[in-house]
């Protein structure tokens, strides 16, 4: 057996890795890990969505997580963990502050889901103004629903505002899958330079002007203090009568019950979620009956290419940590500049040096 004292350790979900080593999502490529003698790989305890215990970790280097919870009982500073990779590109279930006290990296997995995520806002987009929904169900109802179908004309595009709420990885991305539908395209992103958005074809525009202008709203936004309840009540009434919003963002970005009343009070005309305040919804939640929206399980993004690809960014980030390097992806960059951290990247990478 691999003495792990030796050995640079790795715990993996149980989402994604199995008891025996065997990969729990087909598509992620653990063999660059299992392969490599020097690194001991083990599954992490199955929490579900619950807390990890600083027993859980005291062992390891590094860690890629599903949705498993870190808070600061989770990380102890001074302690060997030095890197969590999630499984994604949310990182609201990691006490990022925590970590960053407890000298631990925190990489997401950005690229992973830059074009799979930007392709579903699309999808959904296209799908709401063309009434694919509609014309599914009217196709199936022969003679009737053919007879009808000049009544569930949709949307055209070309000219109509695409409002895009986050302009990071995902937002700008959006942005270059829309362009060839010549609509005009505004965007909101406190930490991104008009400049930067001009370059893609883009105006830079205040918040609750997206929600005021947009025939489309997409939300691309992380979920934090600033960002929960983003789409509420009031910006909502300010969307137009016949437009759609779509939020492939994390649930809480929308208030829930006023976007449900918008859509039943036809304040708005459709809405696409891939995401949900409540994961899983309740089974009575209206938004399940609504013919006016499109739904999907947090999952929409669920690709091959997806899956594989958010998995080859967390084993790059372990190895970049391993070798002593700062992984590409940080979301609490300021840790590389403690100097208990830095020591430890030392250590790594003359203990495992290429």
């Amino acid at each position: 057996m691999t003495d792990s004292n030796k050995t640079f350790n790795i715990g993996i979900s149980r989402k994604l890795l199995n008891p025996d080593m065997s990969a729990a999502i087909k598509e992620i490529d653990f063999t660059p890990l299992l392969d490599n003698a020097r690194i001991n790989v083990s599954c992490l305890p199955d929490v579900d969505t619950g807390e990890l215990s600083n027993a859980d970790v005291a062992d390891l280097d590094a860690g890629i997580l599903y949705l498993e919870k870190i808070t600061k009982n989770t990380v102890a500073s001074g302690g060997r963990l030095s890197l969590l990779a999630r499984y994604g590109v949310g990182f609201d279930t990691l006490d990022i502050s925590a970590c960053t006290h407890g000298n631990v990296a925190v990489a997401i997995a950005p690229q992973g889901v830059r074009r799979p995520v930007a392709t579903s806002v699309v999808a959904l987009m296209l799908a709401l103004t063309l009434n694919l929904k509609k014309k599914d169900r009217l196709t199936r109802d022969i003679p009737n629903g053919w007879n009808i179908k000049s009544d569930y004309n949709g949307l055209g595009l070309v000219g109509r505002t695409l409002g895009i709420v986050g302009f990071g990885n995902i937002g700008a991305e959006v942005a270059r899958l829309a362009a060839p539908f010549d609509m005009q395209i505004i965007a909101f992103d406190p930490y991104v330079s008009g400049d930067s958005m001009a370059g893609l074809g883009v105006k830079a525009v205040e918040l609750d002007d997206v929600f005021r202008k947009s025939d489309v709203v997409s939300l691309n936004c992380p979920l934090n203090d600033n960002t929960r309840h983003l789409a509420n009540k009031e910006r909502l009434s300010m969307m137009k009568a016949g437009s759609y919003l779509i939020n492939t963002a994390r649930g809480p970005v929308v208030d829930e019950l006023a976007l449900i009343e918008a859509l039943q009070k036809g304040e708005i005309a459709g809405a696409g979620l891939d995401v949900f305040e409540q994961e899983p919804p309740d089974a009575a939640n209206p938004l399940l009956t609504m013919d006016n929206v499109l739904l999907s399980p947090h999952a929409l993004c669920f690709t091959d290419q997806c899956m594989g690809g958010l998995g080859e960014a967390d084993i790059k980030a372990c190895l970049a940590v391993m070798h002593g390097k700062i992984p590409d992806t940080l979301v609490n960059p300021d840790v590389a500049e403690i100097e208990a951290f830095k020591r430890k990247l030392d250590n790594y990478g003359q203990t495992y040096r290429l």
